[in-house]
């Protein structure tokens, strides 16, 4: 044996292995590691469409690309999110910009009581308007994915038909929907979503309004026997990650990752409305026997008249910041009705 032979070929060793470190993003198989955080449960469906996308990208690179997946905050909280990824704490973050509104103004506008029939809908329109309107909010970061909840029902204890059954009930809101119980004559309440139960049990709050999958995630069905038929708003999602890190992905790479974008919205809406809700309403209905209430159609005009506010006033506000609001929600609602039709 050769020992100079020996040496050379162990000090290449070294250098290739010290350079496949230093190099993570290069186009070798497998060696592409994205981390992706999220601040809600495994079991939520964002964090299911996470893992989802997470299989697609590495079926679609051929294992190039793994994804490591956060969920539940372990990564990152909520508030973190987006400076999270900034800052290279996650390459991907998941966060609801309709939590923060002051920093995703143009965004905001999918929040307001527009009458999305579901999630599909909702989520379709979203991708659709932020890559039309491309909003400054995400100028730092790449946008892989997009969507929304389906819209927040009125579940509650008693009945609620019209104005008068609503009047003073108190009700657990977060986001849009606080200003829009306000506007209806109820009483919005405050509190994270895991206090609910409890507090309707111990008579805190008459019931909440939300996405209708809490009526078994969080067996609210046992206590809350009634939804009102009345969509309201939608909270939105974004998974974004840094500009620069995205830049230095592999060109095959993010040209799957684009091609997964609008994909995410449709699957995750149909995901939502179908196994989270769908599922949701029927067991509620056939183990609780929830009962689903319908507004007269007059009493829903009253309603409806009620909320346009809140639309004329986000419009005039976001116009006053420099930001095109009118043509937003104008084509907010052309995107909404075709989206609808199919």
């Amino acid at each position: 044996m050769n020992p100079t032979r020996t040496i050379t070929r162990l000090v290449t060793s070294m250098a290739a292995g010290l350079a496949m470190l230093s190099s993570p993003l290069t186009a070798n198989a497998a060696d592409i590691t994205l981390t992706y955080a999220f601040f809600a449960p495994a079991g939520t469906f964002p964090a299911k469409q996470m893992a989802h996308w997470a299989e697609q990208v590495n079926k679609r690179t051929n294992g190039k690309v793994a994804v490591k997946t956060f969920p539940g905050g372990t990564l990152l909280g909520a508030k973190e999110m987006y400076d999270g990824v900034t800052k290279g704490v996650a390459d991907i973050g998941l966060g609801a910009p309709s939590y923060d509104p002051g920093r995703f103004p143009l965004t905001s506008g999918v929040s307001l009581p527009v009458g999305f029939a579901n999630a599909t809908v909702a989520s379709r329109t979203l991708w659709e308007l932020t890559k039309e309107f491309k909003p400054k909010e995400f100028e730092e970061f790449k946008v892989i994915a997009m969507f929304t909840t389906e819209p927040g029902y009125i579940q509650s204890r008693k009945p609620v038909a019209n104005a008068a059954d609503l009047n003073g009930m108190k009700l657990r809101a977060a986001g849009t929907g606080v200003p829009v119980l306000k506007a209806l004559g109820a009483a919005p309440i405050g509190m994270p979503m895991p206090e609910v139960p409890q507090s309707v049990q111990t008579g805190v709050i008459d019931g909440t309004m939300t996405s209708r999958e809490v009526l078994q995630d969080f067996k609210l069905a046992e206590t809350l026997k009634y939804v009102t038929d009345y969509p309201t708003v939608v909270v939105t999602f974004a998974a974004v990650m840094d500009k620069k890190r995205w830049d230095k992905l592999p060109a095959d790479v993010q040209k799957v990752i684009d091609e997964l974008a609008p994909e995410m919205a449709t699957w995750t809406g149909n995901y939502h409305d179908n196994q989270n809700v769908g599922a949701a309403m029927k067991w509620a209905a056939d183990q609780h026997k929830l009962q689903v209430l319908k507004l007269a159609p007059d009493e829903k005009a009253r309603w409806d008249a009620k909320l346009k506010p809140m639309e004329d006033e986000w419009v005039a506000e976001m116009t006053a910041k420099g930001l095109p609001a009118a043509q937003y929600m104008k084509r907010m609602r052309e995107l909404r009705d075709q989206f609808s039709k199919k």
